[in-house]
């Protein structure tokens, strides 16, 4: 009998609430307050803060599914395991408990009748080494070890396999990860789960956070709590469960595959090209439907999540033509995915005309980019000395306009040209290489906003709200924030620019609150006890029914997540960088706080 991702989401969400966790609400795919990442990439991600000692809401134990996006491997989607939006189901301990308790309840879950009732023997694990930071992690392989996983199937390995840190600063430690034993050989006689033969597949990884560093480049400190967060890819675990070879079988998936199949000119499974494209679609629409249809939901566009954003629909159009489907099928396949997770994603519901229309608006726009591509195409045929278009040039016309390497081998051949696929490959490697290391520094840097400057950040927006309702009125409200280690960027409504008196004068009524020396004090709530003290608050959609809420002295008053200083003396001195137009009606800030 199928396991579908529904059960399992309802499984997992099952066994830690029976075992004290309490539920929490997932958090928009675009996140807030963090320029070094584009995308929500892991379920700890917005609990950051709390990882770091702030009191969380809900509790110390916690659990979700969290909507995930990944783009660090996009060129490898439509291999079996690849995906660049999925669910993570996730559950931590902030402080509750430690090595002992995760590990036993990760063996329960994978192992007991009553749960994934996975085999003992196909249950391999890794645990760290040790380094210079932290000793070998006897501990985890003797707990391993005493749950009953064969010493043959636990193995050591090191940092770059089983050390997990935030950022460059930040929490961080050791974890050990579980991967499913598959039915393929080993590749030889030193194979493990660090090896690509694709014998072992992750499914599941604890994180123990027991070191932070808090500059960047300094040395790991003990954490004032040891945290536990774990990960479990909802896709190629189902997958596993049923014995699939590739994450493209499972319930959600299958439909849409079909679907493709159905009505375009190449066939699924009938060869290694129709495969992987059609496979390409089913992912990168997945992937829009989900990025357009968040509550912070955006278009495509030529920059950060925008251009993302176009690339996965861009890629979606040029798979259609390779498998011969009607581009405008797209639009069809969106509407199956906003179906099959409307209960869940009640939002994309909601949000379906934007999508559509959006999406509709990329594909257009994209034809019109082929026609600029051929134009191009016809320019380097009609300069060369010889009938063959060079790798450089094949890869520009990928790169620039879209054009798949098929598409130009074809039109070159209908002209009696050859094409340089040996070189095409090499720039397409190269660059593959360059994004690939581009999107790790992102990931790995991107859940980092928890140092020491952008906590100063985080309350001084609260102060610069509280003096901009001050200046213009009440109905001014916060529609976005951006910080980084360097400066903060502040969206709010407003009709026009600010002139220079005002700024000076915003200026001067943020460094008064600072100088006031006011303190930063910070309740847990109900979110209506929340709203019914005058709390502000405008992301509803993103708050559980437990909220913490920040006052600084008599000034402000906010629903936040933090995290935040106790003090506004600490903050230095506020200056105002730049003042300008975000999008209609809003205006954007953008300042910097300077020791003094």
């Amino acid at each position: 009998m199928e396991i579908t991702t529904k059960q399992l989401k309802k499984m997992w969400l099952e066994f830690f609430q029976n075992k004290g966790h309490k539920l929490i609400k997932n958090s928009s795919l675009i996140p807030d307050n963090d320029a070094s990442v584009l995308f929500t990439t892991a379920g700890m991600h917005p609990l950051v803060p709390y990882l770091l000692g702030e009191p969380h809401p809900s509790g110390k134990k916690l659990c979700n599914v969290q909507r995930c996006v990944r783009t660090n491997d996009i060129l490898e989607v439509g291999d079996n395991t690849h995906c660049t939006f999925f669910e993570m189901l996730g559950n931590w301990s902030l402080g509750a408990y430690f090595k002992e308790e995760a590990i036993k309840n990760s063996f329960e879950f994978l192992t007991s009748p009553k749960y994934l009732n996975f085999p003992i023997d196909r249950i391999a694990v890794t645990v760290f080494e040790g380094n210079e930071i932290a000793p070998k992690d006897e501990e985890s392989y003797n707990l391993w070890k005493t749950c009953g996983i064969k010493p043959e199937n636990i193995f050591y390995e090191n940092a770059e396999h089983n050390w997990w840190a935030v950022g460059p600063t930040g929490p961080c430690g050791p974890d050990t990860e579980m991967f499913y034993i598959t039915d393929k050989p080993p590749c030889s006689d030193h194979c493990s789960p660090s090896c690509d033969c694709g014998r072992y597949v992750e499914i599941w990884n604890n994180v123990f956070m027991q070191y932070v560093v808090k500059t960047e480049g300094g040395e790991a400190e003990p954490l004032s709590q040891k945290n536990v967060d774990t990960g479990m890819g909802l896709e190629r675990t189902v997958s596993k469960l049923n014995g699939y070879s590739s994450v493209f079988e499972i319930d959600t998936f299958k439909p849409i595959i079909n679907y493709i199949s159905t009505h375009s000119k190449l066939k699924y499974n009938e060869s290694e090209l129709a495969t992987k494209n059609i496979r390409i679609i089913a992912d990168h629409m997945r992937s829009s439907t989900f990025i357009m249809g968040d509550e912070n939901g955006i278009s495509p566009s030529n920059t950060g999540q925008g251009y993302v954003l176009r690339r996965l629909i861009r890629r979606s159009v040029n798979s259609s033509k390779t498998i011969g489907l009607d581009k405008d099928e797209l639009i069809n396949i969106v509407k199956l995915y906003i179906e099959e997770y409307q209960e869940d994603y009640p939002i994309l519901v909601s949000r379906t005309d934007f999508i559509l229309t959006e999406l509709q608006k990329e594909i257009n726009k994209f034809n019109n980019t082929i026609n600029a591509g051929l134009k191009e195409l016809n320019k380097i045929t009609l300069n060369l000395q010889e009938k063959v278009i060079d790798g450089k040039s094949a890869f520009r016309l990928y790169d620039t306009f879209g054009f798949p390497i098929e598409l130009t081998c074809e039109i070159a051949a209908e002209r009696g040209f050859k094409v340089d696929t040996e070189g095409y490959l090499k720039a397409y490697r190269e660059h593959q290489e360059l994004s690939k290391s581009k999107s790790d520094q992102t990931f790995k840097g991107g859940l980092s906003g928890t140092g020491e400057k952008e906590t100063k950040y985080h309350t001084c927006t609260h102060l610069l709200l509280a003096s901009l309702r001050e200046m213009f009125g009440d109905h001014i409200f916060q529609r976005g924030s951006n910080i980084t280690p360097e400066r903060m960027r502040f969206d709010f409504n407003f009709e026009r620019k600010l002139t220079d008196d005002e700024k000076k004068q915003l200026e001067d009524k943020v460094n008064l609150y600072i100088n006031q020396a006011l303190p930063v004090t910070r309740e847990v709530m109900p979110i209506e006890e929340a709203r019914n003290s005058g709390a502000l608050g405008i992301f509803d959609s993103k708050y559980g029914d437990t909220v913490s809420v920040y006052t600084i002295g008599n000034v402000s008053k906010e629903i936040c997540g933090g995290p935040h200083v106790t003090n506004t003396k600490v903050l230095g001195k506020f200056k105002i960088l730049k003042e300008e137009s975000s999008s209609s009606g809003v205006r954007r800030i953008k300042a910097v706080l300077i020791d003094e």
